[in-house]
């Protein structure tokens, strides 16, 4: 009798074990309001997986499209094509590589040639521009690296932009055709639309001195043309905002702070660094002691400074006020307070017009600077903001890694799932490489 007892209060248990064990539901996969059958990617060189300082085969493959559109597939979306290099030409337009460390820790890269340059075309008042193996086939990436919202209703375009220049059948300087007609002519019913980021970047990564932010209301023009035209048609779709581009690793690297500190190792006596900056309104520029407020770019040769050939030379480079560092290698604060409010505004028309038309919106602004403030915790991956060692930013600064291309294709489609009650799983960013050490 006792063992018949101790079999009932074992059998009780089980059963209200069972009664307490959690049941995991798995929400089923489904479109919901949108229509994937045919996704098309509209944008520049994020979208057309640039990564490293180059457009090369692995990197394609892993564009923030891409990985959208393997989601989406879940859902029964059609397939996606991209303009791909060949294998044999895998790097593409070449790119760097990580190949060690200095003494001191500093990375050392080395250069991957290209392999899908057919030849090169010199145009007036651009100089000498490669031209790459053509592009022939079906199409539903069009990211271009390079393209701002700007260039996009310039029939010239494709002459001067190699990589757009590779899409189209004509060569350069022969073509005529617009990238707003060229991503408009074929049927799509859904699109992602990332341009806009090269309005404000280009000037910045340039020190304010080799380009220019585009008018706001000029913006605001072709934005609105640009969103009328990709939902003609009734399309839905998904936009994102652009950047604080102060905040990649491009201007957070070589810091005012360690140069000074490194020329104070040499010469304790150095109290300042001197530097080219420009005026509030960005058009006059003179010499001034740089501060923490001031960026420099990442590629700026620190061993430049002191140097008497540098700049004007005569005088050490940065150490004198009568030879300045130049301002292609600074941002600086005046600089950077135009390029903060040019992006406001055009995040503003970004939104805007986005909702306008109903369409997703993924703000990357707020996403990538709380990942610069506070770094991103995902799958028990600790990323942030930093150079290499953050795990999102490639080897140049700008662009992403696999991985934080992953991180940006789950953003959107979260946008996508909230605005049309969709439900196209997640990508596994764990499945995704950061920057690759040797």
């Amino acid at each position: 009798m006792k063992n018949f007892k101790n079999y009932l209060y074992i059998l009780a248990a089980s059963v209200l074990f069972a009664a307490c064990k959690p049941v995991i539901t798995t929400p089923t996969a489904t479109s919901g309001s949108a229509n994937f059958t045919r996704y098309i990617a509209v944008g520049n060189s994020l979208t057309a997986g640039y990564a490293d300082g180059g457009l090369y085969l692995a990197g394609q493959l892993n564009s923030y499209p891409s990985i959208i559109a393997q989601q989406m597939q879940i859902v029964g979306a059609g397939s996606f094509t991209q303009p791909l290099f060949s294998p044999s030409q895998a790097s593409g337009t070449g790119y760097q590589k990580l190949t060690g460390f200095d003494a001191s820790g500093n990375p050392q890269l080395t250069a991957v040639a290209a392999t899908a340059v057919r030849g090169t075309i010199t145009l007036p008042g651009l100089g000498t521009i490669p031209l790459f193996t053509k592009y022939t086939g079906a199409l539903e990436n069009y990211g271009v690296p390079g393209i701002k919202l700007n260039d996009i209703d310039n029939p010239a375009y494709g002459n001067g932009n190699p990589y757009y220049e590779r899409l189209l059948p004509g060569n350069s300087p022969t073509n005529t055709t617009q990238y707003l007609d060229f991503i408009t002519a074929q049927p799509f019913t859904f699109f992602t639309n990332w341009l806009g980021n090269n309005d404000a970047l280009a000037y910045a990564t340039s020190g304010g001195a080799g380009d220019v932010l585009t008018d706001v209301g000029t913006f605001s023009s072709k934005y609105t043309t640009l969103i009328s035209r990709l939902t003609a048609n009734g399309q839905k779709g998904a936009c994102a905002t652009i950047p604080d581009v102060t905040t990649i690793p491009y201007f957070n690297t070589v810091t005012y702070a360690a140069i000074l500190a490194g020329v104070q190792k040499s010469i304790p006596s150095i109290q300042n660094i001197y530097i080219l900056a420009a005026d509030p309104i960005g058009t006059n520029y003179a010499y001034r002691p740089a501060t923490a407020s001031d960026l420099f770019v990442l590629t700026f040769p620190t061993s430049l400074i002191g140097s008497t050939t540098a700049g004007v030379g005569t005088y050490p480079y940065g150490l004198d006020p009568r030879n300045p560092i130049e301002s292609k290698y600074v941002l600086d604060a005046n600089e950077i307070a135009l390029v903060r409010s040019h992006v406001a505004s055009f995040n503003n028309t970004i939104k805007s017009v986005a909702s306008s038309k109903g369409l997703a919106v993924f703000d990357a602004f707020t996403f990538l600077s709380n990942i610069k403030a506070n770094g991103y915790l995902i799958n028990g991956l600790s990323l942030n903001s930093n150079y290499i060692s953050g795990g999102i930013f490639s080897l140049d600064g700008v662009h992403l890694t696999p991985r934080g291309y992953a991180i940006v294709a789950n953003q959107f489609i979260t946008a996508i799932n909230n605005q049309y009650g969709s439900n196209i799983p997640l990508a596994n960013v764990s499945a995704y490489n950061g920057v690759m050490f040797p």
